[in-house]
């Protein structure tokens, strides 16, 4: 056996930039790792970008497959336009070996051999080809090689020593089909990469990964959603908004709109967020709409995320409510999206944010409306977390962020929303239907602002062409927010008082 290599700090990298950014540059060079999860969940494809990494490094590259066939290989690797000509395959099957002896695929019977037989005939081809990363697909069959749980652990042990003489990089995958050796497994492993799939009741399945273990290395804990999509699998590290400390900017940002600007004490404050809250229909999407225009018109790029709302709808309104979004659009500074909550993993549309914001230019965004974020977090514990976390980041970054939070019910006291989110926003603006004089209308107000004083009266707001239109306070009324209020001025301070 050659002598073992000096320590290194080399990392080598997965091919997969966001799990790569969770290890913190990679996996640590010349150690076994353990790759598991159920199938289905996406290891193939993990263990193929790792070994297409390392091809673009100029490395000698080995997978050994227990499990499949090279055939059924190629097809996973055409369905990702993948070229493998240069990965080394060793296929321990029983049906072709006479006809690979030319060919680079290496094949050698199975069924019928001895774990160590088999062993050796892996350690023979890592020693011809002295290859720098290793794949081996799968532990389970050599699982069912073994004849006890003592010399299979004798077995991995006396793999991990001659890997680590060789200088490679190994990564074990196993489908956790049979878990009697989970742990076992996970303790001679140098580290454990977990591959999880969850099954919602409604749209598509969710995956998850998890890095439990990584021995001498920093890493980023917990759960990071991911997807295996055609060329690969895409990571999306959860957001740490620690990690993302920027200087604080001065400066505000105006509606353009006098009683509004006034009523929030001069205008939305960069770096902070503004939640509207209040039943469907009242204007919400209006006013971020506005806010949109207005900064876009001060040179902000601006990202409008809509989860619930058809892009065709929102620009109609635009059009004919002649808010003047549509030159903003053209010029690239007000970009849309249309999010779908059944599709987009929450830990996907962090990294969408993250993308708009370190690499897009982003100052200015709406989230219209925060209700279809909710549909796609598993649980009210975990929203309140990563709702709190992405705003965070987003205040960090200098971001001002307009959201719009949809309640149940049109008017009175019950109005309820899906959760209780206020008090992660750090100004509130609160909006109600009430009635007045045989008319529905609408009524604003400014509930908290973090950043400095506000207004703390109750002006009413109408949506006409042009934009918003907000009226003095309402003095002369008490129990607007009950939606029917009482008054000793019929009319005063009304829109359109002359109606009545």
């Amino acid at each position: 056996m050659p002598e073992a290599p000096p320590l290194t700090l080399q990392r080598d990298a997965t091919g997969i930039v966001g799990l790569d950014d969770i290890l913190l540059g990679g996996l640590p060079h010349g150690h076994i790792y353990l790759l598991e999860g159920e199938p289905g969940t996406g290891k193939t494809t993990l263990a193929m970008d790792f070994l297409r990494a390392g091809l673009e490094r100029g490395e000698t590259t080995l997978y050994v497959t227990l499990s499949e066939t090279a055939e059924e290989l190629l097809i996973v690797s055409r369905s990702h336009n993948w070229d493998l000509e240069k990965v080394h395959i060793v296929e321990l099957e029983r049906d072709i070996a006479r006809h690979a002896t030319e060919s680079q695929y290496t094949v050698f019977e199975s069924t019928e051999v001895e774990l160590g037989d088999t062993m050796g005939q892996v350690y023979k081809a890592a020693e011809d080809l002295k290859p720098d990363r290793i794949v081996i697909d799968s532990l389970s069959e050599l699982r069912l090689l073994s004849r006890d749980s003592l010399r299979f652990r004798r077995e991995l042990l006396g793999m991990k020593r001659f890997f680590a003489d060789l200088g490679s990089t190994v990564l074990m995958l196993d489908d956790r089909t049979l878990d009697l050796h989970e742990g076992l497994l996970q303790s001679i492993a140098h580290g454990v990469i977990r591959l999880e799939r969850l099954t919602t009741e409604y749209g598509a399945e969710r995956r998850r990964l998890i890095v439990s273990k990584l021995r001498g290395s920093r890493f980023r804990e917990g759960y990071h959603d991911y997807r295996v999509k055609t060329g690969g699998i895409k990571v999306y590290p959860r957001l740490i908004a620690s990690e993302h400390r920027g200087a604080v900017l001065s400066g505000e940002l105006l509606s353009g709109i006098e009683n509004l600007d006034v009523l929030l004490g001069g205008g939305l404050d960069r770096g902070t967020s503004t939640m509207l809250l209040g039943p469907s229909g009242v204007g919400k999407s209006t006013i971020s709409a506005m806010y949109a225009v207005a900064a876009a018109k001060k040179g902000e790029k601006v990202e409008i995320f809509l989860f619930d709302e058809n892009m065709g709808t929102y620009l109609a309104r635009d059009k004919g409510l002649q808010l003047g979004m549509g030159p903003y659009i053209e010029k690239g500074m007000i970009h849309i999206r249309q999010i779908d909550p059944a599709e987009v993993s929450p830990g996907e549309f962090s990294h969408q944010l993250r993308q708009a914001v370190e690499e897009g230019g982003m100052k200015h965004l709406v989230l219209d409306s925060l209700n279809g974020l909710i549909q796609a977090m598993p649980g009210e514990q975990t929203l309140m977390i990563q709702v709190h976390e992405m705003l965070s980041y987003l205040n960090q970054s200098n971001i001002t962020t307009v959201i719009s939070l949809a309640q149940h019910g049109l008017v009175g006291a019950g109005l309820a929303s899906a959760a209780d989110l206020s008090y992660v926003a750090d100004t509130l603006v609160l909006l109600r239907f009430f009635e007045a004089f045989g008319e529905l209308r609408k009524a604003v107000s400014v509930v908290k602002k973090r950043t400095g004083e506000h207004e703390k009266t109750v002006r009413e707001l109408d949506i006409m062409p042009g934009g918003l239109q907000v009226g003095p306070p309402l003095r002369q009324f008490q129990g607007i927010f009950t939606g029917v209020p009482q008054t000793l001025d019929e009319g005063a301070g009304l829109f359109h008082a002359e109606r009545r």
